[in-house]
Order: C-alpha cells, then structure tokens, then sequence
C-alpha cells in the first residue's frame, strides 16, 4: 500500500468507527515507543549481570527492531515501522537528542578540562591523531572495495572516517568508570580528561565534516569550496558568540538560582530550554547539524551552583528514559546486518575493528608510556579511551544522513562502535585492579580500645564511620555521637559519609565527580559539603570540639556494591565502628485538621537499602551498629549542660560477644555527665533436666525470614566465664553512674516489648546474637521480619507484634574473625547423655541449660 505522507493524519476515530490506529502518525508513535522502552530495558536487565552500559542495550534493540533481524518480516516492518513513519519518529527522536546533547554539554566542566594539564592533552591528540591518520587508509580501502562509496567526495568521506575511528564516547566512559568505580584512580582522571578534549575535538572535526559535505552520492552540483569556509567561519562566530555574550548571562541567570533563592523561577527554566532550541536552529541554519548548537549551549550553563543540577532533574528522565532510546530505534532500522555479506564484507568489518581499536589503544600507549605511566595502568587508558558508543552513533547517522555513507559502511561502521564498547568494562576488569591499601594495626573493636588504653597519660581516639541516606537521619547520629564523646582523655573522630545510590542519571555522573577521589569516597577538610556544615554547627555548642572531629563526604555507587565503599573507608580511616541507618525511619508528624493530633509515620527507604546494611554486616572489617531511630534527637534536648540528665540508655545484656561489644559502648556513655545509663541483664535460671536442645544448620531455610547465628565452634564455658568478667569490669569502672536491673528467663519477649514500650528510654543499645545464650537460642524459629538485627533487635523493631514501639534502637555487631560465618537454624532437642556427642559438630550450637 502507497501512502501519500501529505495525507497522514495525526489521530483515528477510533476502531468502532473502523479506523486503525496503527494507519495515524500518534497511536502507531505510542505503540512504536512502548515497543523501544520494552526490549531495550529488557535487554538492559540481560547484560546487567555482564555490567555493560545501557547504551549497549539500546543499540542492540534498536539494530533487532530492524531490518537485521525482526524487521525481516515485511508485513511487522510496514505494519510497526511504515516508511511514512519515519519522519513523525526521527523528528521525535532528534528532539530528544537535542537535549541529550544540551546534557552532555552540561557534563562537560571547561575549567576542569584547562585544569588537567599537558599529560591528559597529549593522550588526547595521539588518541585522536593516530586513529584519524589510520581512518585515511581504511577509506581508501573501502571507496576501492565497497560499491558505491567512491560516489562522494574524498574529502568528506575521509573526516567522517575519520571521526568515526577515533571518536570517544565521553558519557559513556563516564558509566563505564563509575559502574567500575575507577572514576577518579589516576587512571579515571585521566581518561576522562583525555575523553573531554577527545569530545570537544571530535566536535570540531564533526563540524568540519558536515561543512564539507557536498549533495553526497545523488550525483548533483558540487559546492563551491567558499560555501564549506562560510560555514565554517559562521559556526566559529557562533561559538564565540556563545561564549563571550551568552555565557556570562548564563553566569548571572546561575547566580539568581543559587542555594540562598530555593524557588528557582520556572521563566529561568523556560529560557534555557528554549534557548537549546534556538541554538540547534541557528546551528542548523548556518549548515552544522542542530546537535552542535544544543551542545555549545549546554557549555556555556555554569557547573557551580544548583542551576546546572536543577535543569538536568527537569529534563533528564524525560530525555533519556524515553526519548532517546527512540534515538536508538531510528538507528537501528537504518542499520541492516545482512547488508554485510561474503566474506569480502565480514574482512572489511574485521579490517575496520581491528584498525579502530589498534589505533586509538596502541596511539594512547605509547603516548601514556612517554608520560611514565605504568604500563599496565597505560594499557587500561588505551582500552578506556576506545569506548565509542553513544557519540560514534550521532556521528554514523549524520554521515548516512548527508549520504556520505552507504548502507553497507554504515552497518559495518555501526557493528564496530558495538564491539569496542562491549568488550572495554571485561578488558578493564583483567587489566587493571587498583591497588587498595589495607590498615594494619587498626582497632577492629571497641573491646581492643580498653586493652590499648590502660596508660591514662596516652589519649585514646575513638573512629566512627556514620552512614546517612539524608537529612532525616542527622539528628539521631548527632546524639549518637555525642553520647558517646567522653569528657576524658579521649578524642572522636567522626567520618560522615552520605550514601547516594548511582542511578542511570547523568546528574549521578556530575555528583560522583565532584564527590569522588581514588575511586572510592575521599575526606577533604578543605571542601566541607551541606553535611559537614550541618554536624559542626551541632557540635559548636559544646566547649569540648576541640575533642571532636568531624570529616565528611558522599558515596555514590550502584547499590548492588555500595558496601565496597562502606567497607573499604572503614578499613583505610581504621575505624572501629560503622553507624548505619535502619532502612525504616519512624517520624512523629502532626495533623493539623484533626485537633493537631501527632500520629506516627515509617518511612522505607526500600529492600535494596536493607541489602546494602546486610552486605555491610557481612564484610565490615570492624564492628557495626545498626541504628533504628524512632525521633532519637529529634526533641529539644542539648547535651551541653553538666549535670542535667537528658539521654537515657538501655543496654541490654543476654551475653556473647555482640553484647559484650554493647557493654563497651555504654562504657564510654557511662562517662558522659549528661548520659544515664541503665544496663538490663537477663540471667538463666535453672531448668529443668531435658530442656538441652542444640541448633543446627538450616540449608533450606531463606536468610532474609529465619535468624542466623554463627556456624563457628565456640566454647560456650569459656563465653560465660568472658560475660561475667565484662560484666565485672563494667561495674567496676562505671559503679553507681549506672542502675543495673536483673531479670529471670521467664518470658523473655513479652520482657524486651515492655522495655521497647516503655517511654523510660530514649536508646536501647543490645547486641545482634550471633552466638546465643539459651534465651535467645530458644527464639531461632520465630518468623523474623528484620532478620538482620537478631532475634531481640527484631523484636523491638518488628510491626508485627501488635505492640507499640517508642524507644529507638542500636544492634551492635560486634567483629569477630572467629564468627564472621553464619547461616539460619533450626532446634533439635536432644537427651542430656547427647549433648557431648552432638556439640563436636560445627555447623551445630549446643544449648544446654544450667543444672
């Protein structure tokens, strides 16, 4: 069926009036759009696991979606993608990679780029240079081999050759570096120097490029050569214009946006959005494609400041979530695989891949080699700096567009970019592993600091690492950490580190520059972000911050590896604790309809936080708190004034050693003159004969619903005799600073909820339980809904028990070599004349009650 495209409407009647929406521009637009977003997402969950960047899977879709593969059916093609369609989806696509280019201006930091030196320029040119001069000769080779490509000019052919081979995807390699977290290694800031000069010269080359394009292979008038210099000389005015006159309004339009004017106003918004527009057309009028205007503009918005982040949260979801993959699909149907055929075809796709990725990678070698780079790290920045992508993609596609390239060059040219991007994150991953220095000599626990401190005249510093999601959880780690500041010979140092998830967002990429160092979260004392600001002026109020230290940064990493972060800062700081937030946070909000009644309200931060909190629990290098806060800190309390109690501590004591590492903690809050302290110790009482049970491992058993304790084979005498004699030197030590209550082994969870419930308490401190006493042992088979925190802390923290919770709540982990393996149980009862016999085996606990 022929269409007249003059004649397409834009919507149906609808298909009781016998219409098919699939014959009208918009419904077949919506449906082709939905087809895009379904298999490039699919696809992008399918190379996750390989950790490839989504442009792979969007270009894969878009290649499939193609003639080269579904497209070959020809009822699917003129039914999903009739050639009338083409235009209303190009024109939608290239709306969304106007802005896609905006944002990757946005990206682009001119003053980081001066700021990075010769070393970076000169990887840059040679990585530029090389592959140009290699593209010549394999131009040559295909205007000889391929039919039709000896139909455009030399000139024109051979830059975007060029310009094809020797491009680098700058947003891309971003991803690519981040997903690795090698973003700034020496390595990182490298590469992504390089790959900023890399892109502001492909530009150029682009520009140049487009300018000399003639009308192509249909055979028509060649050009004057002075219209590709007036073309050339109107883009360097407009360039120049932009910059001189437009990017100081940009400056103050900014500085209008700037923190203290929270409102940014929407007319600012507007402009700038407009104003990409404006600069694609006249970009597209002088005779450079559209894209370079959006580009240019996004260079001249200002990095400093919220305007640039506030832009980007406007449109950037929008662009890259939906648009843009329409990109993609355009793409792809323009690219037919089976045009690639012989083995003529598939030598000139080995010669182009080979030619590509030896240039660019052998150019920055050697170049990097010159600049005494080590090798291994100079192999990896030529592996880096051969990530084409996104970028080499807009370039095939204006090259085919102005007929410079045919479809089997484009195919070929297309399959490239694919290959070199897929195999840089493997390749990078066998060659370079930075070295990661590990502390010797760190405290692991607050149990080590008391054998270390025994000579009062050496001040003892206590290292904390506290982990925020946001502002909300402040207030309690303020309180947290100053309850634990002793008045004594001792100094706490607190690292504050503000754990943000790296998403698909290009505003992630600008975040993880600016916060990132070494390819994990750094400390600057120079640069002190929001949260510094925030923690010090809490701490300004008492006389003793000459004994606190505060240090803060942001970790921004996938959540599926945010503990490597955690983790790696724990052991490089030698911290002795970690405080992390429990992924609920109970808040007290008022409604003020309703008399102004104060009802409570939980806030999830989601099931992938908790991950994150039971990776850390797992591999931390040290002890770890985790921290549920129902409005701890949140009332009018300061902990400056001597002498008045405003803190009331609960430490629960069952014994082990993650209660024996809670023990210590309140130690150090015993001494504090405005901490009270009041420790809660379960005994056993004696049981009758035949009460022995042991706990075995449960393989079946899921982690997440059922509690896990050590699978380590411990001396439960010896853990006895170790309770006592902490418990002894715990009272010793603190004396009657601390009201100490015991309490039998009768019902020991209607016991902890009356202690949850109570409003005597703003803290309950107790111990995970991974190696139990016969109290907590006998609860291992009750259903868990926080299994991480131990059978008490899930108790004080578990909505499904009916009861109402007002304390908060801190489980303490404390780290172990001996016990870092655990795995859910089960009980097993077992005679008295048994419990010998069955103790020897390690993945069991035996349980036998006192006689």
């Amino acid at each position: 069926m022929t269409v007249n495209v003059t004649s397409i409407k834009t919507s149906s009647n609808g298909i009781w009036q016998g219409d098919n929406p699939l014959d009208y521009a918009f419904p077949l637009l919506i449906v082709q759009t939905v087809l895009v977003l379904i298999v490039s997402r699919s696809l992008a969950l399918l190379f996750k696991p390989l950790r490839q960047p989504k442009v792979i899977a969007e270009i894969v879709g878009g290649i499939l979606l193609g003639p080269s593969a579904v497209g070959r059916n020809a009822n699917y093609l003129h039914r999903i993608f009739p050639s009338w369609s083409t235009p209303t989806l190009e024109s939608v696509a290239s709306i969304g990679l106007l802005f896609f280019l905006f944002l990757v201006g946005l990206e682009l930091d001119l003053n980081s780029i001066r700021r990075s030196g010769k070393k970076a320029f000169s990887i840059a040119a040679f990585g530029i240079s090389v592959p140009f001069v290699s593209g010549i000769g394999v131009a040559i080779v295909l205007r000889k081999t391929v039919d039709g490509a000896d139909k455009v000019g030399f000139g024109q052919f051979v830059v975007f050759m060029g310009v094809a081979l020797s491009i680098t995807a700058f947003p891309v390699l971003a991803r690519i570096l981040a997903e690795l977290k090698l973003l700034t290694t020496r390595v990182g800031e490298t590469a992504m120097a390089a790959a900023a000069f890399n892109d502001l010269a492909a530009w150029i080359l682009l520009a140049l490029a487009i300018a000399l394009a003639g009308s192509g292979a249909d055979g028509g008038k060649s050009k004057s050569p002075l219209v590709s210099i007036w073309v050339l000389l109107s883009g360097v005015a407009f360039v120049a214009f932009m910059m001189l006159v437009i990017g100081p309004v940009m400056k103050r339009v900014a500085q209008r946006c700037s923190v203290e004017n929270e409102a940014v106003n929407e007319v600012y918004i507007c402009i700038t959005l407009a104003g990409v527009m404006v600069s694609g057309f006249i970009t597209d009028f002088i005779g450079i494609h559209s894209i370079f205007g959006a580009f240019v503009f996004g260079l001249t918005i200002p990095k400093t400041g919220n305007f640039a982040e506030r832009l980007i949260e406007r449109i950037e979801d929008f662009v890259l979530g939906l648009l843009l993959p329409l990109y993609f699909a355009s793409s792809g149907l323009k690219t037919n695989v089976t045009k690639i055929s012989g083995g003529k075809a598939w030598g000139l796709l080995v010669l182009v891949i080979s030619t590509a990725c030896a240039g660019k990678i052998l150019g920055t070698f050697v170049v990097a080699m010159m600049c005494r780079i080590p090798v291994r790290e100079s192999i990896t920045l030529g592996v880096l700096m051969n990530t084409k992508g996104l970028v080499e993609l807009i370039v095939l596609n204006i090259g085919k567009e102005k007929k410079v390239l045919n479809d089997e060059i484009f195919a070929i040219l297309v399959l490239m970019a694919l290959f070199t991007t897929f195999i840089t994150t493997p390749l990078v991953m066998a060659i370079y592993k930075p070295a990661r220095g590990i502390a010797e000599k760190t405290i692991r626990k607050l149990g080590d600091m008391s054998v270390h401190s025994k000579d009062k005249n050496v001040v003892e510093t206590l290292r904390v690492l506290a982990c925020i999601h946001g502002p909300t959880n402040i207030p309690a780690i303020i309180n947290l950490i100053e309850s634990t500041r002793s008045t004594k010979n001792s100094l706490l140092k607190v690292f504050i580190m503000h754990l943000v998830e790296l998403t698909e967002r290009s505003s992630s990429i600008i975040m993880v520059q600016r916060a990132r160092k070494n390819g994990f979260p750094f400390f600057n004392r120079f640069n002190r972000d929001v949260w510094y600001n925030r923690l010090a002026g809490a701490f300004q109020a008492y006389s003793q911050l000459g004994r606190v230290v505060v240090r803060s940064t942001t970790a921004i990493s996938s959540l599926s590896t945010m503990h490597e972060d955690v983790c790696h800062v724990a052991e490089e700081k030698k911290v002795t604790m970690i405080i992390l937030p429990f992924h609920k946070h109970w808040r007290m909000e008022v409604d003020e309809e309703n008399d102004n009644e104060s009802h409570e309200v939980i806030e999830n931060a989601g099931h992938e936080w908790r991950g994150v909190n039971q990776r850390v629990l797992k591999n931390a290098p040290c002890s770890v708190g985790v921290l549920v806060d129902r409005g701890y800190g949140h009332g009018s309390k300061n902990l400056g004034s001597e002498g008045t109690v405003t803190q009331r501590i609960c430490i629960v004591f069952f014994g082990g050693p993650d209660d024996r590492e809670a023990l210590e903690l309140g130690k150090k809050m015993a001494e504090h003159p405005a901490v009270e302290v009041t420790i809660v110790r379960f005994v056993e009482q004696e049981a009758e004969s035949g009460n022995n049970f042991v706990l075995r491992q449960s393989p079946g058993k899921s982690a997440d619903g059922s509690y896990s304790f050590a699978i380590a084979k411990m001396n439960r005498q010896k853990e006895l005799e170790l309770d006592e004699k902490a418990m002894e030197e715990f009272r010793s030590k603190c004396g009657e600073k601390v009201k100490y209550i015991e309490k039998g082994s009768g019902n020991v969870v209607e016991e902890v909820v009356a202690l949850g419930e109570s409003v005597d308490y703003d803290l309950i401190i107790i111990g995970k339980g991974r190696f139990p006493s016969t109290m907590v042992a006998e609860l291992a088979e009750r259903p868990a809904e926080h299994a991480e925190l131990g059978p008490i802390g899930d108790i004080l923290t578990s909505s499904t028990t009916g009861h109402k919770m007002v304390s908060s709540v801190l489980v303490i982990q404390q780290h172990d070599v001996a016990i870092t393996e655990d795995a859910p149980m089960y009980k097993v009862k077992v005679h008295d004349e048994n419990v010998a016999e069955v103790s020897s085996a390690r993945h069991e606990i035996t349980i036998a009650n006192a006689v």
